[in-house]
């Protein structure tokens, strides 16, 4: 004799494949049961009540909703439901009512859908979707799907960069064009968007009485698993496509890549293998940009609606937050950064307080880079450090000035005057002028 749970369990999966309107999971209900009973709208209408008006909900959810209604548990103890078959219905693509505005671009209904679309064998999705967390075991460099590299920043800080293998990058990529490229994000996001760069970042900030600059430590392995399939889920994919999805485009790193860390504090290695040891958005893959921007969709709308409140300008690149305003913005400054901490917290994610740095009108006001006191600018030693660099080039040969071993001297001294260009014209006129007298065929 089968247990509550069990029918449970295999009514739920039915229903979570299909829309979450009464008709709709009657219907589906009855498709496996063999007979519909009177008890089944009356639980339709209270689960459509409780989920329809949210995203997609999870299986596990309605499993645990069933065990607790007294309609359900009344049904099952005086026998008036059977299970005429567990086919289940094919599961449905189903955009909630919340998300109108967000279109899945394709139809995956099912992990065939998937597979055949990403031109793959059912057993190489499930490989390189890796849904059992074989990379954080995997202790072979060869048979892991990612490529790791350590990198310092400051004394005790580092950052990891886990590119993803060829294979894989394409998977990547294809699921970036196809499917993310097609989200918007919030609007106050300026981060890895075309018709975004740091100088929209910083231009709302030019002039103002104050800026506060915040920083968010480890950004991208911040965000887990289950943002991501959020995302997925959002767009109306079923939970068996939008888990492998995700799991194509999240990471769990091997403990051993960590072995090279023995001189930095134990407390702090322990504190980075847990957090990149669970799976995570990979810094170095081409979907983590994008998909960093849309999991944070809801942080960005709660301090954009705060920064609202106080009369401020809010914008955020990657993991730089940047508010500013008036003399009114000026005088509540410090508890105010003390909320946006609070909602970046209940946001999954941590304020880095060394980096939180409030600047007044009568010092230097720097936001990613730029200089925002009075017009966008850049640091003045920056700016002769370039211009004596091409210089010296004119003069001597660009070899003379290619201390760091750039392979490409040449691209490299372009795209810094490029930059200067976007941020001061004038003075990037000037730098494009020097630039354009160098010889490169000098060795």
């Amino acid at each position: 004799m089968h247990t509550i749970q069990f029918y449970a369990i295999n009514l739920a999966g039915v229903f979570v494949d299909g829309p979450f309107d009464v008709d709709a999971l009657v219907e589906r209900g009855s498709q496996i049961l063999s007979k519909r009973g009177r008890w089944l709208r009356p639980l339709a209408k209270r689960l459509a009540k409780t989920f329809g008006d949210r995203i997609r909900p999870r299986k596990s959810d309605v499993v645990s909703f069933l065990l607790a209604d007294q309609g359900f548990r009344n049904a099952y103890q005086n026998g008036r439901f059977k299970f005429s078959s567990l086919l289940r219905p094919a599961p449905e693509m189903v955009a909630p009512a919340v998300t109108t505005t967000w279109q899945a671009p394709l139809n995956l209904r099912t992990p065939q859908d998937l597979s055949h679309w990403l031109d793959l064998k059912p057993g190489e999705l499930a490989w390189f979707s890796d849904r059992r967390q074989l990379e954080a075991k995997q202790n072979k460099p060869k048979l892991q799907h990612y490529r790791y590299r350590l990198l310092p920043k400051r004394p005790g800080e580092f950052r990891l960069i886990e590119a993803p293998k060829p294979r894989l990058k394409t998977i990547q990529r294809r699921i970036l064009k196809d499917i993310l490229n097609h989200l918007p994000p919030h609007d106050a996001s300026h981060g890895f968007r075309c018709g975004r760069s740091i100088s929209s970042f910083a231009r709302p900030h030019i002039g103002r009485e104050v800026v506060l600059k915040m920083d968010l430590q480890d950004f991208f392995p911040s965000i887990r698993a289950a943002q991501v399939q959020a995302i997925f889920r959002s767009l109306g994919y079923p939970d068996c496509v939008a888990d492998l999805l995700t799991g194509l485009c999240t990471n769990s790193a091997p403990t051993e890549i960590w072995n090279a860390l023995d001189h930095a504090p134990p407390a702090k290695i322990q504190y980075k293998i847990r957090r990149y040891a669970r799976p995570h958005l990979p810094q170095g893959a081409p979907t983590s940009p994008v998909l960093a921007n849309l999991c944070a969709f809801r942080m960005d709308s709660r301090l954009a609606g705060l920064a609202r409140k106080m009369n401020a300008s809010f914008t955020r690149y990657a993991d730089d937050l940047a508010f500013s305003g008036d003399c009114e913005f000026a005088r509540i400054c410090r508890r105010f950064s003390v909320h946006v901490a609070a909602i970046a917290m209940e946001e999954g994610y941590t304020v880095h307080y060394r980096k939180t740095k409030i600047m007044r009108k009568g010092v230097r006001q720097r936001i990613a880079g730029i200089v925002v006191n009075k017009r966008p600018n850049i640091l003045r030693k920056d700016y002769d450090r370039l211009k004596a660099i091409l210089s010296n080039c004119v003069r001597t040969g660009p070899a003379s000035q290619n201390r760091e071993g750039h392979d490409d001297f040449q691209s490299h001294l372009a795209g810094r005057v490029s930059f200067v260009e976007m941020i001061h014209p004038d003075r990037g006129r000037k730098l494009r002028a020097i630039l354009e007298q160098i010889d490169w065929t000098v060795s």
